[in-house]
Order: C-alpha cells, then structure tokens, then sequence
C-alpha cells in the first residue's frame, strides 16, 4: 500500500509542477474544506463538552467563524486562489517581524545564537516582501514548490516501504536464529 501511495504522490507531484494554476485554485479549494470540517469539528467538540469544559462558548463561537469562512472560501475559490499569494507574503513578513523581536529577547536571556534569529527573522521578512513585489510568481512558485514537495513524499514512501521490508527480513532471520538456538539447547 505504501508504494501504491507513493507512486500516486509521485504523479500528483509531477501533475502539480505541470499545472501551477491548477494547483493554486485547487490548494484554495483544499484550504476552504479544511478550514470548513475544522469548523465543524470545533462546533461539534464545543457542544459535546459545552456542560464540563470552560471555554466550550468560545469554540462553538470559532467553529461558526471557521464554518462561515470555509462556505465563503470554497464558494470564491477564484477570489482564494488570487489572494493565497497575497496571504502568503504578508504572513512571511509578519513572522519575520516577531522572529526580529523574539531575538532581542533571547539576547536578553543570554542565549548566544540569538544573532541567528535576527538574521532569519530580516531573511524571512524579506522574502515576504519579495513576493508581495509578484504575486504572480509567489503563486506560480508557491504551486511549484508544493508539487516538488508532494513528489519528494511519494519517493521518500517508496524508499521507506523497502526499508520496511529489510527491516521485517531481518526481523524475520532473528527470529529465526533464536528458535534454532533454543532447538539447538533443547
């Protein structure tokens, strides 16, 4: 099963590279189902646990907020699949932003690598700012990148299911031995 997996991994991979639009209305489309079953899985957590759980009001709430947004996102996958790019650059650049910050405060602490946070905070801040520059490249990128991404899965599936197999062989042979030992004993 795990190679069926991989293979067909593979292939979605390799479809993914050769139809970067496609894949871009279709991570929105994605998106816009599992931002709707978190927002029912939230809704059904919080009234199931609304009589013993604190806060149950408040995942109820978020789950009709998730459910709502995922409606929104899978009725306007054009209207997604146009700001995924936009989405993706401003959220680069405000994780760059806090890692900056975060490295100040991890100097205060005394850690000596804080240096690193600094840098990759202004490298991931940049990048953001880079593709806000083209969003048209950011989505073509971000669907190519998902595509070699999904391929790289299928290969490293297929490479685990034969290291699975060494590995029940050679399972196999120890078991194998000690039964011959305690025969041999016996």
């Amino acid at each position: 099963m795990l190679v069926v997996t991989g293979i067909l991994l593979i292939v979605l991979g390799i479809v993914c590279i050769c139809n970067p639009v496609e894949t871009l209305f279709s991570m929105a489309w994605l998106i816009g189902f599992l931002t709707l079953f978190s927002g029912i899985s939230k809704l059904v957590f919080g009234l199931r646990t609304q009589n013993f759980m604190p806060n149950s009001g408040t995942r109820v709430l978020t789950g009709v907020f998730d459910v709502l947004f995922g409606i929104f996102m899978l009725c306007n996958n054009v209207f997604v699949a146009v700001s995924l790019p936009l989405i993706f650059a401003i959220w680069l650049i405000i994780e760059g932003i806090i890692i900056v910050v975060l490295s100040f405060d991890y100097k205060k602490a005394g850690f000596q690598g804080w240096w690193w946070l600094l840098l990759m905070g202004i490298a991931v801040a940049v990048l953001g700012f880079m593709a806000m520059k083209n969003l048209e490249v950011t989505g073509m990128t971000m669907s190519i990148l998902f595509g070699c991404g999904v391929l790289l899965l299928g290969i490293a599936y297929i490479v685990a299911f034969f290291g699975i197999n060494k590995f029940q062989k050679k399972v196999k042979q120890a078991k194998e031995a000690f039964r011959e030992s305690i025969d041999y004993k016996g």
